[in-house]
């Protein structure tokens, strides 16, 4: 198993970026729509393809990850039971509890709605996003089931929509809030007035608010009641996404692979590759000499290989127009598509927040 560790981008990268060639919106539709129209893509989406829904990326201008006193809480931290892991886990259930609802409250923009389309009209059959946001599920919801979406979406770092106990006793992550809430009734008071005055922390994409000057010490993190049932005092939860320090499921590593196995092309989208997770789908592609073209804005981990076509644009600009170009007139005549092709919110996060 692979474990994930700190995303980083080799400094040899950062240092020799330059400028790419500039393409205009239209050309990058065309040139776009040209890679997707015989079908069969993978696509691999990151931290950038949720901007628009007001959860910031990682990294870019403002990125977390260009902060270099930003320290990350790891697996083996979190789930230490020594009173310094429940120090950490104090942290992370106190910023995460009131980052929770931005991320829960965040709505699909164009690019989720755009790939939504694309993988209704059978373009995309195998979607792996980096993001633990749920929201290319949201696109998607009304259009497929449950279990449609799993076929179709591989969720490779988890998800911060469900929690479970060191005991693997799985829990809704709103049933969590409450928990949370009721065990914290100062903090719940804190969060109400957040959201009373319009005031948002800011949120990193996996759920992670900044605070200043606070201190965890007071902070309950609640017992599972399913292991006091079964006569035991437990308190270790985390989200069921993958830490730093934590190793990927063997099954959702291996239906990565076969993800890009199975495809023709690979379309990559709003995502630095840094994280070796997603870096080494890349690789395999390329070994499997599989065309690649990447939409990103700024240096990622994947720039100067060779077999990988760059555009530099974001992706809220085109896709849309990339779907109609596409399909053609059947994006008019689908009510499905039509409705896709004019829903999505357009919220990039404020400075200020």
């Amino acid at each position: 198993m692979v474990r994930l560790s700190v995303p980083t981008i080799p400094q040899a990268i950062l240092s020799s970026a330059t400028s790419s060639k500039t393409i205009s919106p239209a050309a990058a539709v065309e040139r776009i729509a040209e890679f997707l129209a015989p079908g069969n893509v993978a696509v691999i989406t990151g931290a950038g393809v949720s901007v628009d829904s007001g959860i910031r990326a990682y990294r870019g201008e403002k990125g977390i990850y260009l902060n270099p006193n930003y320290k990350p809480i790891f697996y083996h931290e979190l789930m230490d039971e020594s009173p310094k892991g429940f120090g950490f886990r104090q942290r992370y259930w106190l910023r995460g509890y009131l980052g929770y609802k931005p991320v829960l409250d965040a709505l699909p923009n164009p690019t989720h709605y755009a790939l939504a389309a694309l993988q209704y009209k059978s373009f995309v059959p195998r979607l792996i996003t980096q993001n633990v946001d749920g929201l290319h599920h949201k696109a998607l919801a009304g259009i497929w089931d449950k279990h449609t979406m799993q076929h179709h979406v591989l969720e490779l770092h988890g998800s911060l929509h469900k929690v479970h106990c060191k005991y693997g006793h799985v829990t809704d992550r709103n049933t969590f809030q409450h928990w949370l809430s009721t065990a914290n009734p100062q903090w719940k008071e804190y969060a109400d007035e957040l959201e009373a005055t319009g005031q948002k922390p800011r949120t990193n994409p996996d759920g992670d608010v900044q605070l200043e000057g606070v201190s965890y010490d007071d902070f309950v993190v609640p017992v599972c009641p399913t292991c006091l049932l079964e006569g035991r005092q437990n308190s270790v939860h985390k989200p069921e996404l993958i830490f730093f320090g934590e190793s990927i499921q063997p099954d959702v590593k291996d239906r990565s692979f076969r993800d890009i196995e199975s495809s023709s092309r690979l379309f990559l989208i709003g995502t630095t590759l840094a994280t070796f997770s997603a870096f080494r789908l890349l690789k395999h592609a390329l070994e499997l000499q599989i065309p690649v073209l990447h939409l990103n804005v700024g240096p990622t981990r994947a720039d100067g290989l060779p077999g990988i076509e760059k555009i530099e644009l974001e992706s809220g600009k085109v896709l849309k127009d990339v779907v109609r170009a596409v399909l053609g007139s059947k994006a008019d005549e689908d009510p499905v598509v039509r409705k896709m092709l004019v829903s999505g919110v357009v919220r990039p996060p404020r400075d200020d927040e």
